[in-house]
C-alpha cells in the first residue's frame, strides 16, 4: 500500500454522518474533522441557534453540513432526523452517538424520574438512532455506527453512576449492534474518552476536574480534538476489518 492508497482509506468523500450533540464539544470536533475528510455532517443537537451556528463555521471551511436541531431524548425528533437527513443528502453511511446528559445523583437520592432521564439520552436515543436509520445503512457500502462511552465504565463510577450505567449498557449495545448487523455489511465499535476539556467536564466543580485528571497517566485533560484521529478511523475504512470493539483514548485513566 503507497501513500496515496493509506491516506485513501481514511477518505469519506461522498458519506453522510449523522453526529449528535455535534454543536460543541468532542461531537463538533468530529464534526469539523469528518467534513474536511469529504464526509457530508448533519449536526443534531437541542438548540437550534447552536447547531446553525456550527453548519455556519463548517461551511465557511468549505464542509458540506446540514442542521437538524434534534432532543434524542424524544423518539419522534430521531425519526424527523433520519429521514430529513437521507433526504437531504440521499442516504446515511455513518452514525456518530455523541450526545450525553450528565446528570448525576449520589446512591440514596437516585429517583425514578432521575435515571429514566439519564438513560433516554445516553441510551435510548443511541439505539433508536441506529434502529432508525438501519435501512439506509443497509443500502451503504462503508455502514460504520460509532457510539461513544466513557473510560469511567471501567472505574467504579463513584456519584455518576447514572451516567456510567447509561454507557457501560451502550457498550454492551454496541457489541450486539456488531453482532447482529455484521451480516449486512454495518460495523459497529465505539470510544471511550478520559478526561476531555467539554462544557460538560468544565462546568463540573474544580475538586471533580481535578480528581479526573490525576487518575490519569498523562495529567491533563484532552482537548475534544484529540477525539477526531480515533473517530475517523472508527468511520473509515482504515478501520474495515474491525467490529465490535471499543477505543479507549484516556490518557492512561485506566491502567491503574
Amino acid at each position: 500500500m503507497n501513500r496515496n492508497e493509506l491516506l485513501g482509506t481514511f477518505d469519506l468523500s461522498g458519506r453522510t454522518a449523522i453526529i449528535t450533540g455535534g454543536s460543541r464539544g468532542i461531537g463538533l470536533a468530529i464534526a469539523h474533522g469528518f467534513a474536511a475528510m469529504g464526509a457530508n455532517v448533519v449536526i443534531a443537537s437541542r438548540k437550534p441557534e447552536a447547531c446553525d451556528a456550527a453548519v455556519k463555521a463548517i461551511t465557511r471551511d468549505g464542509g458540506s453540513a446540514l442542521s437538524v436541531p434534534t432532543h434524542v431524548g424524544d423518539l419522534q425528533q430521531i425519526e424527523a432526523l433520519v429521514e430529513r437527513s437521507a433526504q437531504e443528502f440521499g442516504g446515511i453511511d455513518i452514525i456518530v452517538n455523541n450526545a450525553a446528559n450528565p446528570l448525576a445523583q449520589r446512591f440514596g437520592s437516585i429517583t425514578a424520574e432521575a435515571l429514566a432521564k439519564s438513560h433516554e439520552t445516553n441510551l435510548r436515543g443511541p439505539v433508536f438512532l441506529v434502529q432508525n436509520a438501519l435501512e439506509y445503512l443497509r443500502a451503504s457500502n462503508h455502514a460504520s455506527i460509532i457510539n461513544i462511552a466513557t473510560a469511567g465504565v471501567y472505574t467504579h463510577g463513584s456519584y455518576v453512576s447514572l451516567y456510567i450505567s447509561a454507557k457501560a449498557a451502550l457498550l454492551a449495545m454496541t457489541r450486539a449492534m456488531a453482532a447482529e448487523l455484521a451480516a449486512d455489511g454495518i460495523r459497529a465499535n465505539a470510544i471511550a474518552p478520559g478526561t476531555v476539556a467539554t462544557d460538560m467536564f468544565l462546568s463540573a466543580p474544580e475538586g471533580f476536574q481535578a480528581a479526573a485528571v490525576d487518575t490519569q497517566l498523562i495529567k491533563r485533560p484532552a482537548v475534544p480534538e484529540e477525539m477526531v484521529p480515533a473517530a475517523l478511523f472508527l468511520a473509515s475504512d482504515a478501520s474495515s476489518f474491525m467490529t465490535a470493539q471499543t477505543l479507549v483514548v484516556d490518557g492512561g485513566m485506566t491502567t491503574h
